[in-house]
């Protein structure tokens, strides 16, 4: 961590916080809390550099001009890519999960540049969009339960080699492939199209985070009676014939 401090930072809250992804950095910010670590959020807009020294960064989804507008500024910064480089963690939703990929296409037609932190590439799907809740199983070796989450989005996400699925849907589309995959990740960088929040949904994500943040392999137990109440009645919703 730095200066003995969790630093937890929201990129851009004016261009990608449409559909209330605000939530999960409130999530990963409380569960630090309980566990009784000092977390310093930093909220960075996007006329604001982003702090290379942060522990966590949180990205989320955003209608498609404000998505270009963000992947322009963080290519112009820099700062997300030298603290990967650093060993941050980074969660992205949706836009930001495009953002973070190879290139996505933008608002004007036109493929744009990301930032090549997950090798995923994102075009616009053909098809109708993808909207409603999802219910998938999460890749084994991250050790973690069933993902609920609701999608909301036209594109589609194609996964390259060094990209390993997030999850296998079991209900929903994902990344909207057919393939069955949703979300992708690497060691220390995470996208998905799952909101809800989706970390509120699922507050083992969250601890995950914390774990690679901290470098540990288990946390102090805490209270997720809250949680596990959403996570099954969502759960449900997502099995109930449409």
């Amino acid at each position: 961590m730095s200066d003995n401090q969790l630093r937890v930072v929201w990129i851009y809250p004016d261009l990608l916080s449409t559909y209330g992804d605000q939530g999960n950095v409130l999530v990963v910010q409380r569960r630090a809390q309980q566990r009784g670590l000092d977390v310093a959020r930093l909220d960075v807009r996007s006329d604001q550099a982003i702090p290379t020294s942060g522990d966590i960064y949180l990205i989320g989804g955003g209608e498609d001009r404000p998505q270009r507008l963000a992947a322009e500024r963080l290519r112009r910064d820099g700062g997300l890519t030298r603290a990967v480089e650093n060993g941050a963690i980074v969660f992205s939703v949706c836009a930001g999960y495009q953002i973070l990929g190879h290139e996505f296409i933008n608002d004007l037609g036109q493929r744009e540049p990301g930032l090549g932190l997950l090798d995923v590439v994102s075009v616009r799907g053909e098809g109708a969009r993808c909207v409603g809740d999802v219910l998938g199983d999460i890749d084994p070796r991250l050790g973690l339960p069933p993902l609920t989450g609701f999608e909301n989005h036209q594109g589609v996400t194609h996964l390259g080699p060094t990209a390993r699925p997030l999850a296998n849907v079991r209900f929903g589309n994902g990344n909207g492939t057919g393939d069955g995959t949703e979300g992708a990740y690497n060691d220390t960088v995470f996208g998905t199209y799952m909101h809800g929040p989706v970390l509120a949904r699922n507050p083992l994500i969250a601890d995950l985070l914390l774990k690679l943040a901290l470098d540990v392999n288990a946390l102090p137990p805490t209270d997720d009676r809250w949680y596990e109440a959403l996570r099954n009645e969502r759960i449900a919703a997502a099995q109930q014939p449409a």
